[in-house]
């Protein structure tokens, strides 16, 4: 699949669509031990705990890759006001969701 369009905005300028409606890409991430080890030792000293960004970074990919297939699944053209959401469901768990509003595009009457 090609990558789809997905934008924080409201309008594609120059780009009229229909709205075909809502969609969601979502994952959910544990941490594993090593990661627990270094964020209680990082947790001692303060500063930023990398494995744990770099966690989420990968998760809000996912989630943004999920979304474009959930979209191309309605046959969507493009996704507009994406926006995500994180929040952890356990101790050791952390989920992130991406949703938006598929879209197709149509000819300017």
């Amino acid at each position: 699949m090609d990558k789809m369009l997905v934008t924080t905005t409201e309008n594609i300028p120059g780009q009229p669509y229909t709205v075909i409606g809502e969609v969601f890409g979502l994952t959910t991430q544990s941490k594993n031990l090593v990661r627990n080890i270094g964020a209680g030792l990082k947790g001692l000293v303060g500063g930023e705990i990398k494995d744990y960004t770099k966690m989420l970074d990968e998760s809000r990919n996912v989630a943004v890759e999920r979304l474009r297939e959930n979209a191309a699944a309605l046959g969507a053209d493009a996704v507009v006001m994406m926006r995500f959401d994180t929040g952890s469901i356990s101790q050791d768990m952390q989920s992130v969701a991406a949703y938006g509003t598929a879209v197709k595009f149509t000819t300017a009457n």
